[in-house]
């Protein structure tokens, strides 16, 4: 359990207020548009469906991502029947999944309906995804009719056989509960329990209801739903202030100690407390780039990302250089280690998790929450700015690329140039799988300006779902997606979605021909593609409806004027900006990540 129950407050800004925990320590979710009442409502309304409708609003969830299918149609006629819920139909399963992994990235919780295993076997990609990166998706199908349960019938949109369960042994792996819905006595409680389950573990969740139940009154449904509660998880007081003890003792005697956040600092609910320990401690200050956009790059002491051997200019060496590092919610894989070869020493750092610390090569302390602990540690800490001293000694901005000749083919360290020039407070980033992540690792993030992508996960197509989802759930924030031609052909089709919805975000596609991530990786004929006339595909998409606007650049004076156009007389208009490069024009981290990673994936087989 990663998350502390009865806090539901993202580590963004959010526009409305989630579950917030009041001062006595419960989290009440509210319902804002139906108050509770002694009176019960008219049997036609007490209705299973309308219970689910009910319950998604009071945690926040104002718009579902959906497919249609026969066995969730009444379930969804019911959704849209309440006032606060929005219905946004997708292109396809895997895009409706992906949108409501972006929406709950920033209200924290983010919902789906799909039909019954054509449906829920299409999504259960972007639901894996949503379960790596920690986030609440309510995960919602249409299942079989109650008589067909336990009658040894075939039915379709299955494999042809008389055995339902094959959709939820899938999701089984992917979710932290399931709920098989197909009978009224029980499925108050069972929505509830699924619900409140995906909140406090911040994980996905499946809720299966049978496509004959949403529309039928019951007596559990007589009365508007009743608000529940979730019970905070507390730290044990003993173990909290040992940790603490132990961490202050290591750190104050530490010559040049560091500070580096990490992305279980979201499901922790402990971003807040990071930058109050920041505030306080004065270390060097940085993180891993899986948080990004999480931790305060407006900080005096920030130094940047540590990422390795490509890490942000200077920052790896002042954090491996060190005596001694915190390193809050990390998680160490493959790819954030860059191959495995990242220079820390165990016992040199103390590794916080949401619910434990370990102390170098001492004890673990558990039942230890982040934000109680890091609360709590801000105050014992000395300050000590020796670290960020060192690195402001050494350190040397960064280089303007050199200005491009007139018509010379554009560059992508121009082209991101010119986005770092677009970022606000009132603006935010999604970057896709392969190069974006390391270009926009680069961009500096103004205070306000959200920033999103897939890394422990890394699906190629994440970002158009995700960035449809983003943009709903912030409708006062211009979004900027930057995603590559191999990954838009993915999932190119809810572009026509973001119309539908009036989004108005800036789309820059970067075509270089292939899957440039894999040609750095290893290189061979699979990783070129098609070329597609981009904006010829979202002119055809658009079709004369909605706002959308679309351009095709190869020059920076090109470039130049399509911002200013977006920016300006399109600034109320869906935006798409082909930006045509090179093939080989890669960032220098990616040519360094891809070998290392190589190198990682073809180690040969240990002797047994």
């Amino acid at each position: 359990m990663d998350s502390k129950m009865g806090s539901l407050d993202s580590c963004k800004p959010s526009n409305n207020n989630v579950g917030s925990p009041p001062h006595n320590g419960c989290a009440s979710i509210q319902d804002s548009h139906h108050p509770v009442s002694s009176s019960t409502t008219a049997s036609c309304d007490a209705t299973l469906g309308r219970h689910l409708a009910h319950r998604l609003v009071q945690i926040g969830v104002n718009d579902v991502f959906s497919v249609p299918g026969d066995f969730n149609l009444t379930l969804l006629d019911h959704l849209i029947a309440e006032p606060g819920l929005n219905n946004i139909g997708c292109c396809n399963e895997l895009n409706a999944g992906y949108a409501a992994d972006g929406y709950a990235r920033q209200r924290g919780v983010g919902a789906c309906v799909v039909t019954f295993t054509v449906g829920g076997l299409s999504i259960i990609n972007a639901i894996a995804g949503a379960y790596s990166e920690n986030l609440p998706v309510i995960c919602i199908v249409g299942g079989p009719n109650t008589n067909d349960y336990g009658t040894n019938r075939i039915l379709h949109h299955t494999i042809g056989l008389p055995d339902f369960s094959q959709e939820l042994r899938c999701f089984q792996t992917v979710t932290c509960y399931q709920a098989v819905v197909n009978n009224l006595e029980d499925a108050h409680e069972q929505i509830d329990k699924a619900i409140s389950t995906a909140l406090m573990q911040s994980k996905p969740v499946y809720i299966s209801i049978s496509c004959n139940l949403p529309g039928i009154p019951h007596p559990t449904f007589s009365r508007e739903p009743i608000p529940f509660s979730l019970s905070p998880r507390m730290s044990n007081q003993m173990g909290l202030e040992a940790a603490v003890e132990a961490t202050a003792a290591l750190l104050n005697k530490a010559v040049k100690p560091v500070l580096v956040g990490g992305p279980n600092l979201r499901v922790a609910k402990a971003c807040d407390a990071f930058a109050e320990l920041a505030d306080a401690c004065g270390y060097a200050l940085s993180a891993m780039p899986s948080v990004k956009g999480l931790v305060p790059e407006h900080h005096p002491h920030f130094i940047g990302t540590y990422w390795g051997a490509v890490s942000t200019a200077f920052c790896a060496e002042i954090i491996e250089s060190a005596d001694a590092y915190i390193f809050a919610g990390p998680i160490f894989n493959d790819y954030s280690s860059v191959g495995y070869s990242l220079l820390l020493k165990k016992e040199k750092a103390i590794i916080v998790q949401p619910d434990r610390v370990v102390v170098a090569n001492g004890p673990t302390f558990g039942c230890v929450l982040m934000k109680d602990f890091l609360i709590a540690l801000a105050k014992k800490l000395n300050r000590n700015t020796t670290a960020y001293e060192n690195y402001y000694r050494i350190y040397v901005p960064n280089g303007v690329p050199p200005k491009c000749d007139p018509n010379e083919p554009l560059r992508v360290n121009v082209l991101f140039q010119h986005i770092q020039k677009m970022l606000s407070g009132n603006t935010a980033v999604i970057a896709e799988t392969g190069d974006s992540w390391f270009n926009c690792q680069k961009l500096d993030l103004p205070e306000g300006c959200g920033y999103e992508f897939q890394m422990q996960y890394g699906s190629i197509g994440w970002s158009v779902g995700a960035t449809l989802g983003y943009a709903q759930s912030v409708p006062d924030k211009r979004v900027i997606a930057c995603i590559g031609d191999g990954s838009f052909q993915v999932t190119a089709q809810d572009v026509s979605t973001m119309l539908r919805c009036n989004q108005k975000t800036i789309i820059f596609l970067i075509n270089n021909g292939g899957y440039t991530i894999e040609v750095e990786i290893h290189d061979g004929p699979y990783n070129v593609i098609k070329n597609w006339n981009y904006t010829g595909l979202v002119d055809a998409i658009h079709n004369g409806e909605g706002n959308c606007w679309t351009t095709k650049v190869t020059c920076e004076e090109e470039l130049t004027r399509a911002i200013e156009t977006a920016t300006g007389d399109k600034k109320d208009c869906l935006c798409f900006i082909e930006v045509i490069v090179h093939k080989d024009d890669t960032s220098k981290e990616l040519l360094e990540w891809g070998s290392r990673v190589s190198a990682a994936n073809s180690r040969p087989p240990n002797p047994q």
